[in-house]
C-alpha cells in the first residue's frame, strides 16, 4: 500500500476509535483517583496502564492493593482477567497471517477488547482476509494513548477531586461494552458465552468479597466458549 494510502488507513482508523477514546475519559480518571487512593504515583500508574493495557484487570489489581502490595495474588488476578486475550487473538488469526513476528506481537501487545472489536467488525464489513494495519494500528495507538494520559490524568487530580465514583463514571465503562457487543452481535447462540459470564461474575459479586467476580466471570466465559463451540453443542 503507498504511504498516502496507508496515512489515510491510519486516520480512519484514528477516526473510528474517537467515540471510545472519548468513552475512555471518565472511567480512565476513575481508575487513575483510585490508584492515587491506593498510595501509586503519577509515574508508577502510567507504567502500569502502559504495559498492561487491559483495563478489566488494572481495576482488580488496583482494588487488591495493599501495602505491602500481595503481587502472587495481583499477578494471578491479572492473568485470569486477561485469558480471554487468548480468545481474540486466536479469532484473529486468521486475518493476521500475512504478518511476520516481528509485526504482529507489537500489533497484538496493543490489543484491548475495543481495538479488536473494530478492526475484526471493519475487517468483516470490508469483506476482506486481513486486517488493514495502518487501520488497526490508528484505532489502536489513539486508544492506547489516551488510556494511559487520562489515567495517569487521574492520578494526578483524583485526590483533589474526592471521590469520582458519585459522579457515575464507571458506567462509562458498561456503556462502552455495551456499544462493542451490539456491534458484534451474531445471535443468541453465539452469545451464549457472554450469557454464562454475566451470570456467573454476577453471582460471584454478590456472593464473594473482593473482585474475585472479575475472574471467575472471565474463567467461566472462556470455558463456555469451548465446550459451546459447534463440535462439543
Amino acid at each position: 500500500m503507498p504511504q498516502t494510502g496507508k496515512a489515510r488507513e491510519a486516520l480512519r482508523g484514528l477516526t473510528a476509535s474517537l467515540p471510545v477514546m472519548l468513552g475512555f475519559v471518565p472511567f480512565a480518571l476513575v481508575l487513575g483517583a483510585q490508584a492515587a487512593q491506593k498510595g501509586l504515583s503519577v509515574a508508577e500508574l502510567a507504567l502500569m496502564t502502559g504495559l498492561n493495557f487491559a483495563g478489566g484487570s488494572e481495576f482488580a489489581a488496583v482494588r487488591l492493593w495493599t501495602s505491602p502490595p500481595h503481587l502472587l495474588l495481583i499477578v494471578g488476578m491479572t492473568l485470569l482477567v486477561n485469558c480471554r486475550h487468548i480468545l481474540m487473538g486466536a479469532a484473529l488469526v486468521p486475518y493476521m497471517r500475512h504478518l511476520k513476528r516481528r509485526q504482529a506481537l507489537p500489533a497484538l501487545f496493543l490489543m484491548c477488547d475495543e481495538t479488536w472489536a473494530l478492526a475484526l467488525a471493519d475487517a468483516r464489513a470490508r469483506g476482506a482476509t486481513r486486517l488493514s494495519m495502518p487501520y488497526y494500528l490508528g484505532v489502536a495507538g489513539g486508544l492506547y494513548a489516551s488510556w494511559v494520559a487520562f489515567t495517569a490524568l487521574g492520578a494526578a487530580i483524583g485526590p483533589r477531586m474526592g471521590d469520582l465514583e458519585q459522579f457515575g463514571f464507571e458506567m462509562a465503562f458498561t456503556a462502552v461494552f455495551l456499544v462493542l457487543l451490539r456491534g458484534m452481535w451474531k445471535g443468541v447462540r453465539a452469545s451464549r458465552p457472554w450469557l454464562v459470564s454475566l451470570v456467573v461474575s454476577a453471582g460471584a459479586y454478590l456472593l464473594l468479597p473482593g473482585a474475585w467476580h472479575v475472574a471467575l466471570g472471565a474463567v467461566a466465559g472462556l470455558v463456555a466458549a469451548v465446550l459451546l463451540e459447534d463440535g462439543h453443542a
